[in-house]
């Protein structure tokens, strides 16, 4: 991806509490719904369900067993620990794990992602997690996955400035990672704009992504998610209607190629091992929505099947899940 346009000094746009889309870990608060009406991080991911559920004095050697499994798949490597770290006590048994091990990456990682998870929910401070992440780079310096943690501190408590930089060096080590990239989209969007409604930088930074990735990638979804992060911030503050379908936000020229392309994609490169491809499906879904495009929107509901997601059902304070079942019996003429 070439570089970035110049964006420090930068101030981002006052969003409400609700509207921010990170759930109790810093990532997108995207998941399955289950019957009780809950979302679950884990997504459709059996093998993560089984260890986060393994009882107590188990959940070491189910963490272990998984992550060892997991590898160098960075992507599938950084959503496992991120759903491990928002486990109850998380950081208590990740610690104990660490004194056992201590020169064990995978528990110092967990330990790192469960203190991003205590800061974000204001239960720690962010100095310390910001150290663990150090610390467990230190340890696996190819990783990205600490750097993630970081870029979720960033996200949150940072300037433009220390954004983009542990944007950069979390790409230095996965140029494609995937929830990296979301993150990215999410701060650049509460940017001020200006110009015209479809100038904005946070849809440059998402089509140069995207142009610049390998053909089957999925980051050829990424526009279609900024032009939803957008969204977010203008309803947010008053600038967009708190009903997408009626805001014409995907209405124009630059909106209906990208969804042309990202849809395009879909049909012809569609991952179905991809850890987070039920984030990109929901993206598109709620674009094609939105845009009017009920027949495109109804084959991508039938691949989403009950996995709703609350990003970006829920944006405009919408309740997530009651958004995504209109919007399906919309399309599937129900």
């Amino acid at each position: 991806m070439p570089p970035l346009p110049p964006l420090l000094g930068v101030r981002r746009a006052a969003t409400h509490p609700s509207d921010d889309t990170r759930d109790d870990s810093g990532a997108f608060a995207t998941a399955p719904e289950d019957d009780s009406g809950a979302f679950d991080a884990a997504l459709d991911d059996a093998e993560l369900r089984t260890a986060r559920a393994a009882p107590p004095q188990g959940r070491r050697q189910a963490a272990r067993s998984l992550l060892v499994h997991t590898g160098d798949d960075w992507d599938r490597r950084g959503h496992r620990l991120t759903v491990l770290a928002q486990a109850p006590r998380a950081a208590a048994w990740a610690n104990d794990w660490l004194a056992a091990e201590p020169g064990s990456a995978d528990a110092a990682t967990l330990l790192a992602l469960a203190l991003v998870r205590r800061a974000l929910r204001g239960e720690e401070r962010p100095g310390r997690a910001h150290a663990a992440c150090e610390a467990a780079a230190a340890l696996a310096p190819a990783d990205p996955t600490p750097w993630l943690g970081l870029l979720l501190l960033a996200r949150a408590f940072g300037p433009t400035s220390e954004l983009l930089g542990t944007f950069a060096e979390l790409r230095r080590r996965h140029p494609e990672h995937h929830h990296a990239h979301h993150l990215l989209m999410a701060g650049l969007a509460e940017h001020a704009g200006g110009g015209r409604a479809e100038e904005h930088e946070v849809y440059d930074a998402a089509e140069a992504a995207a142009a610049n990735a390998p053909a089957d990638s999925p980051l050829a979804v990424l526009p279609v998610v900024a032009y939803a992060e957008r969204y977010r911030v203008l309803a947010a503050a008053g600038l967009a209607p708190a009903d997408p379908a009626a805001s014409r936000h995907w209405s124009g020229p630059r909106a209906r190629r990208l969804l042309r392309a990202s849809f395009d994609w879909w049909l012809e490169w569609e991952h179905d091992e991809h850890p987070r491809r039920l984030i990109d499906l929901n993206h598109l879904a709620f674009a094609l929505s939105c845009a009017g495009r009920p027949a495109e929107a109804a084959a991508l509901f039938q691949r989403i099947g009950d996995h709703a997601t609350a990003a970006p059902w829920a944006y405009a304070h919408r309740d997530p899940r009651a958004a995504f079942r209109t919007a399906r019996a919309r399309a599937l003429g129900r």
